[in-house]
């Protein structure tokens, strides 16, 4: 589709905590539990000292919130473990704290105030922690939390004073391969894409979508369209964005996630309220507005 040419090349719209490396299992994870929470302490009293304990859950405790994916998906998808969480006590119950630790020992931390309801910091860490023990580390939390179904409780409450064998870690290794599709996917969800706006401003879900030679590192490849676009509507750029194929598929259609990885060739309408096909130029596409 040569429209896309015109619009190609657009863009989408303190020290460091250390941690001694240790050949000691028991030791390592019970020190970087530790260290988690001096980050956090340090960061509340240095951007909300003005919140007391009292006004956060269990008095401030750390929260590790693996209730929504798990640790095995987050740490091979995301590349990091669930977040770590500190809560406001209020109704409301939003964070007052969030971060993230990730596999290369990168921790971020995000900052809220008035009650959860604004951000305003974040702050990026490193801990100095190998592979391996990151690995250990993720392992002893599936274990200790995910295989308990304990979900979503104080890391204080969490048991990893124990020893990961080489079979367990092992095990745990081997898990990477069934995540490999959804990583791909979440990958493809951070790049760019050419969308109609009649999708955008006029309401309808994607009917038409195509998948062609990317741009560069950064362009998906892909075109979404409503289905009833012309060459004369298409070949006006004012009538084209670029968005992330992220936005597109949690903001506008969802049905569109099952078939992002396809590749480069693709070539797909909408027959159903939430199914594509490959275009062979033979169906009427099925057109229909988001609710």
């Amino acid at each position: 589709m040569g429209f896309l040419d015109k619009l190609k090349g657009k863009k989408v719209n303190e020290a460091t905590p250390e941690i001694s490396k240790s050949t000691n299992f028991e030791s390592i994870v019970n020190r970087i539990s530790c260290e988690i929470k001096k980050i956090v302490d340090k960061d509340m009293a240095l951007y909300l000292p003005h919140v007391k304990s009292s006004e956060l859950e269990d008095g401030g405790a750390v929260f590790y919130m693996n209730g929504q994916n798990g640790t095995e998906f987050d740490w091979y998808v995301n590349d990091r473990l669930p977040y770590f969480m500190v809560f406001y006590s209020d109704k409301d119950n939003l964070g007052a704290v969030k971060l993230a630790l990730y596999n290369t020992g990168e921790v971020q931390v995000y900052l809220y105030g008035e009650k959860g309801k604004k951000l305003i910091k974040t702050e990026k860490e490193y801990l100095d922690i190998d592979k391996t023990d990151m690995l250990k580390l993720a392992t002893a939390l599936t274990h200790e939390a995910d295989d308990k179904k304990i979900w979503d409780k104080n890391i204080d409450n969490i048991y990893m004073d124990i020893e990961i064998t080489d079979d367990e870690l092992q095990d745990f290794s081997s898990r990477e391969k069934y995540h490999a599709v959804m990583k791909n996917k979440l990958n493809i969800c951070n790049l760019s894409a050419v969308i109609s706006k009649r999708i955008i401003e006029e309401g309808w879900k994607v009917g038409y979508m195509e998948r062609n030679k990317p741009y560069d590192k950064d362009d998906s490849g892909w075109f979404f369209g409503s289905g009833d676009e012309d060459d004369e509507y298409l070949s006006d750029t004012k009538n084209l964005m670029l968005l992330s194929v992220g936005m597109v598929w949690q903001r506008l259609d969802s049905d569109i996630f099952k078939y992002i990885d396809m590749p480069t060739g693709t070539k797909l309408i909408r027959i159903s309220s939430n199914e594509f096909e490959i275009d062979k130029n033979d169906k009427e596409i099925y057109m229909q507005k988001r609710e």
